[in-house]
């Protein structure tokens, strides 16, 4: 890494962490791994209680419900900063994250270099919060280096953080080759975090509450990571499975939709309901469709009502959580992938739909943007009816199906592999050590 001399002490500030599953703990988690296997000396503090785990830090205070918060921990990560002395503090935030902004507060104080890393899309409560905070606390001052996990999240940041405060776009990451090869499950498995109860990380991809802050300033900026702007092809050998057979001799079955994630409000899984509905509603009848939404949450039993209201039971199945691998052997399945949240920061269980080369149908103004394409990666839709006309038009039309999903397995978005995004993070440390400097 430049300006550092061989090995580089990072320490991860997050208040959620393992044993507790979700997008922002999947990808820390992954990221610190990663990190350790390129000599790198990685430690974690979080407010979230557990058990003890090589360099992880619990700042814990006995809460209702184990939340992950402390009254005093500013002082803790105070102490803790100025025993380790790390060469850089990476905060990992949400739309509501105390104990990561604590975090940012002592990391300052100290004098250490901080990258705050944003996981989610700010809505506009949440813009006006930080903008408050900005006017009380002047946080855009502080001299921190910002990054989002998709264009669409980055620019939501910027219109908060202003100038002072560069914010750069960094993929959430993926293990490319795991999700191409027929091995899949058992490869990224091996190289992950173990943890037999551990979902994939597409349902996994549905952070408590985030969000975050930041922009690029005109100075001391990294050089862009031209890697991460193009699709590179796949060449011979490196997919498991580059004629995907078990696509194409599906012959006259049903075209298969697939949806993975949290069945929560915020994801809005009535209305991705209605799309199917409205979808089947548009297709000849002789076509026939199934579909398949993986996951569980608060919302099942309200979808399960809808179900049996509208007679969709015969092809709409609700199979709750599935393991990685049985996540992978729907890919497998799967003709069209649907993520129809405005609000997907990044939309990790799209991006390994892509990966496994099933056409996505996204919203345009989503984190799935990154990395969708219309008519090259899948088809994305500005609002409802744009999302129910993308659905229908795929399962009407097979060749455009096939070709997308030939497109898929013949690429891969480089911009989410692991080499690119610790490349990515590399710079930001960096921009924040001269900052500080």
């Amino acid at each position: 890494m430049r300006g550092y001399a061989g090995t580089v002490r990072i320490l991860h500030v997050s208040d959620c962490y393992l044993p507790r599953l979700g997008g922002i703990e999947v990808q820390v988690g992954d990221l610190i791994r990663m990190q350790r296997e390129a000599g790198h000396e990685v430690e974690v503090a979080t407010a979230t209680p557990g058990h003890a785990l090589p360099g992880v830090h619990r700042i814990v205070a006995k809460l209702p419900f184990d939340l992950p918060v402390h009254p005093f921990g500013v002082g803790h990560l105070l102490r803790l900063m100025r025993a380790r002395r790390p060469d850089v503090v990476h905060v990992h935030t949400g739309a509501v994250s105390p104990f990561a902004w604590m975090g940012v507060r002592a990391a300052v104080r100290v004098g250490l270099p901080v990258v705050v890393t944003v996981h989610s899309m700010w809505d506009p409560i949440t813009r006006i919060v930080y903008r408050g905070l900005r006017l009380l606390f002047e946080w855009h001052r502080w001299g921190l280096v910002g990054t989002a996990v998709s264009e669409a999240a980055a620019l939501r940041i910027r219109s908060v953080a202003g100038r002072r405060v560069p914010v750069h776009v960094i993929s959430n990451g993926l293990d490319l080759s795991g999700w191409r090869s027929s091995g899949a499950a058992e490869s990224v498995d091996a190289l992950r975090l173990s943890d037999p109860e551990r979902p994939s990380e597409a349902e996994a991809a549905d952070p408590v509450d985030a969000s975050e802050p930041v922009r690029s300033s005109d100075h001391a900026r990294p050089e862009p990571v031209r890697s991460s702007d193009r699709v590179r092809p796949v060449r011979p050998g490196d997919s498991g499975r580059p004629s995907d057979p078990v696509r194409q001799e599906r012959g006259d079955e049903p075209v298969h939709i697939v949806a993975v994630g949290r069945l929560a409000p915020r994801k809005q899984p009535i209305r991705l309901l209605k799309l199917l509905r409205e979808a089947r509603a548009q297709v000849p009848q002789e076509t026939r469709m199934r579909a398949t939404i993986v996951g569980d949450g608060p919302a099942r039993s309200q979808m399960e009502r809808y179900l049996r209201a509208n007679g969709m039971n015969g092809w709409v199945s609700l199979p709750g959580r599935y393991s990685r691998d049985q996540i992978h052997e729907l890919l497998a399945s799967a003709d069209v992938f649907v993520a129809p949240a405005p609000r997907e920061s990044f939309g990790l269980a799209a991006l390994e739909a892509r990966v496994a080369g099933v056409p996505v149908v996204a919203r345009t103004q989503s984190g799935v943007a990154d990395f969708v394409r219309p008519g090259k990666e899948g088809l994305l839709g500005r609002n409802f009816d744009a999302l129910v006309a993308s659905v229908a038009r795929l399962v009407r039309d097979r060749e455009l199906r096939e070709s997308i999903a030939a497109h898929n397995r013949e690429t891969e978005p480089v911009r989410s592999s692991w080499p690119v995004v610790l490349e990515g993070f590399e710079r930001c440390y960096e921009q924040a050590r001269t900052i500080r400097t």
